[in-house]
């Protein structure tokens, strides 16, 4: 146990200097980690502190549900209506009445009560499998209820209900994640909560309105042609020709457009968004559409050249302008009075794409710095005090032995944050636990080697005997007990959430780190202290 050739004392050396190497970017300011003078040969990345340590806001989102299975339960009523009547039908057509999407459930009526049967088979035809359950039970997405002779009423199933909320919550989380991420933010905390909940954690930010306006923005944004068969006056007075829609101005509300109602081009269409400049130097929005809107873009300039066409974000127009020439490039620009920062969180709205469901902000508070600071206090004095008296009683109670546990001990310390900042992890206030507690396993590990030590000693064997019988022996008790650890640490990571997860992760760290500075730095600091000298007895 104490033979080290010349391999693993490199590869244990070189482990401890990459282990230094990786925690040495904590020891300056960020700015100046991320500035042109940091050596690019380097790592540059540092743990990032959460929220309970920096400040920042949190937000508690609730998802829109009811707008999720409405938008559903229209989308059924229109292929309802294309199964039933719609051109080139195989079997022909089914005359219906009534086709309504009501609350929860679509009602039909047949109008020849032998074509029920066909109309329901139709319906089940538009019905996709849903899977649910641990063992995969497959069950029918609608349900389809007769009402008397020739009525009908199609429900969403519970397991599709189920699969549709689910799927509107993970939509979220995307886009909200790709909108906070664009801000520049590091490291926020999005995760569900509930059935229908959105935890938003955004560290170093103490504005929770910016975020709240741009994470629950719809971001719905459409092209349409502006329509002028009559005025605006007279379609604020009621004459609304069919097809037609007032949409108001953003920027000021009381002012109204004329639109067509259907979008020369939707956008899901558009394939990025970023924050640019006009020719006046102004903010601006550019934006790039996919081959297929670029095309269709590209058509309607050249079609509709000196016409107005307007750009609707959310059911208002930001910008109206006139087409001026072709544009055959499939990129575009929107002006308007923006500020950069407006212009930058349009870009964001965009490019994130919109939302599944609207996003009501439930709860909202912002974490000053002051109590990030008293917790960082808190966790240092902690951390000192526990440290410190640790290295202490450890030399007093082992001597030689004392002060190689120590050095590993420090290693461990270093070890750990270079792994944290290797990984780019967020450090919270159970984070910094997680941290102290590998300092007492540590410790652990070293206890059990030196007491088996001194029980062989007093066996009589040999100092070397007793230093190699006593790792050989201790292995086995450190191996399980960092086993049983490492099994707990994870389960908290699985079933945990947000500062639980961070505890986990860093205690899941330490464990291998205190184990490797424990049993394998300190075996070879006394191996290398033993070589060559023959001691009768062992100061421990």
């Amino acid at each position: 146990m104490l033979q080290f050739d010349r391999v693993k004392i490199g590869v244990i050396l070189a482990l401890c200097f990459m282990g230094v190497l990786f925690a040495s970017p904590n020891l300056f300011s960020r700015t100046t980690v991320e500035s042109s003078e940091w050596p690019g040969f380097l790592p540059s990345r540092q743990i990032t502190l959460g929220l309970d340590l920096q400040g920042g806001v949190h937000i508690l989102f609730q998802v829109g549900m009811d707008e999720v299975i409405r938008d559903k339960l229209l989308t059924l009523r229109d292929n309802i209506r294309d199964a039933l009547f719609g051109r080139d039908i195989e079997g022909g057509r089914i005359r219906y009445t009534g086709l309504d999407a009501g609350e929860n459930k679509v009602t039909v009526r047949i109008v020849n009560a032998d074509e029920v049967q066909a109309a329901i088979a139709r319906i089940n035809d538009l019905s996709a499998p849903i899977t649910s359950g641990a063992i995969g039970v497959t069950t029918p997405e609608l349900e389809i209820k007769r009402v008397g002779d020739s009525t009908l009423e199609i429900n969403l199933s519970d397991p599709a209900i189920e699969e549709l909320e689910n799927s509107a919550v993970a939509r979220s989380i995307e886009v909200v994640r790709r909108r906070i991420d664009e801000m520049g933010t590091r490291e926020p905390t999005i995760q569900r909560e509930g059935a229908d909940r959105i935890v938003v954690q955004v560290p170093g930010v103490d504005d929770p309105t910016r975020i709240i306006e741009l994470v629950a923005a719809a971001g719905k944004m459409n092209f349409h042609d502006v329509d002028t068969r009559v005025t605006v006056t007279e379609a604020e007075n009621g004459r609304i020709p069919p097809g037609a829609i007032l949409v108001p101005m953003a920027d000021n509300e009381a002012v109204n457009m004329l639109l067509v109602e259907r979008p020369i081009i939707s956008g899901d269409r558009l394939e990025n968004a970023r924050l640019g400049f006009d020719q006046d130097g102004q903010p601006s929005v550019d934006f790039q559409f996919d081959f297929a809107g670029g095309k269709k873009f590209a058509d309607h300039t050249r079609e509709n050249i000196r016409r107005p066409f307007a750009i609707v974000l959310d059911g208002e127009i930001i910008t109206a302008p006139i087409i001026q020439s072709a544009i055959l490039s499939g990129q575009g620009q929107i002006t308007g009075n923006f500020t950069v920062e407006e212009a930058n969180d349009l870009a964001i709205k965009i490019a994130s794409g919109a939302l599944p469901a609207p996003l009501e902000a439930l709860t909202q508070r912002t974490v000053g710095p002051d109590l990030g600071s008293d917790s960082i206090a808190a966790g240092q004095r902690a951390s000192i005090i526990g440290f410190f008296g640790v290295i202490a009683l450890i030399v007093l109670c082992y001597s030689w032995f004392g002060v190689f546990a120590n050095i590993a001990l420090i290693l461990n310390l270093v070890l750990v944050v270079g792994v944290l900042s290797l990984f780019g992890a967020t450090l919270t206030l159970p984070g910094i636990a997680g941290i102290v507690l590998t300092i007492g396993m540590a410790v652990d590990a070293n206890v059990l080697i030196f007491e088996r030590i001194r029980e062989e000693l007093r066996s009589g064997k040999s100092p070397i005997n007793a230093v190699d019988t006593g790792y050989s022996k201790a292995f086995g008790a450190i191996r399980d007990a960092n086993l049983t650890t490492l099994f707990a640490a994870l389960v908290l990571f699985y079933l945990g959430a947000g500062p639980i997860r961070g505890f986990a992760v860093t205690l899941a760290v330490g464990i291998f780190t205190s184990v490797f500075t424990a049993f394998v730095v300190t075996r070879l600091m006394v191996a290398l202290w033993l070589r060559g000298q023959r001691r009768t007895t062992l100061p421990i």
